[in-house]
């Protein structure tokens, strides 16, 4: 059974919660920030509940370094970035699809490849756009590595410049492969 409650933040701004484990609130200014603080922290006192002393903070996110995370994302300067935990599980998972040992077509390996980056791009498409090129770059350049091995050439980290040439970005786009960038691309031409 889920408790509902209704509790009055700032001036103007009414929140109901169904359930909260997470919880951002946005005002105009610190003090009503400040206020907002004391209510929240009276109403889960007297609900027998506690907040987490190194995570509930007032910041103005609007300034650099002081920004917040919250699912996924990290928020500073008005701008939108993906959280480096969520990097790094990404770049994780990239990297366990294209061990340079894996013994499969490359076409295999992009669909393997194409359900995370699709599954990840559909929920973080709103981040910062420098991010996309970068992760396409560090995708591909782990398919080189993998080509590489396949043809049992010397060992590269696919960064070469004669890589690169064999395998232009045009060759990963033949093949298939989901480009985060061109999808944001997409994605903001249908706004």
């Amino acid at each position: 059974m889920t408790r509902e409650c209704h509790v009055r933040f700032c001036e103007s701004a009414e929140v109901r919660f169904l359930r909260a484990t997470h919880l951002v609130i946005l005002c105009g200014t610190r003090e009503e920030a400040e206020a907002a603080l004391d209510d929240v922290r009276a109403w889960v006192n007297e609900n027998g509940l506690a907040l987490h002393p190194q995570k509930t903070h007032v910041d103005d996110c609007r300034q650099p370094g002081q920004g917040f995370e919250f699912l996924g994302y990290r928020f500073e300067a008005g701008e939108r970035h993906v959280r480096k935990k969520s990097l790094t599980k990404l770049k994780d998972s990239i990297r366990v699809k294209t061990r340079r040992t894996r013994g499969e077509s490359l076409s295999r390996i992009a669909t393997d490849l194409n359900r995370t980056l699709r599954g990840w791009f559909v929920y973080f498409k709103h981040a910062h756009p420098k991010i996309f090129e970068s992760l396409d770059g560090f995708t591909r350049r782990r398919l080189r590595a993998l080509l590489r091995r396949q043809e049992k050439k010397s060992s590269s980290m696919g960064i070469s410049r004669a890589d690169h040439q064999r395998w232009p970005n045009a060759f990963f786009a033949e093949t298939g492969l989901f480009a985060l960038h061109t999808a944001w691309l997409s994605a903001r031409q249908s706004r």
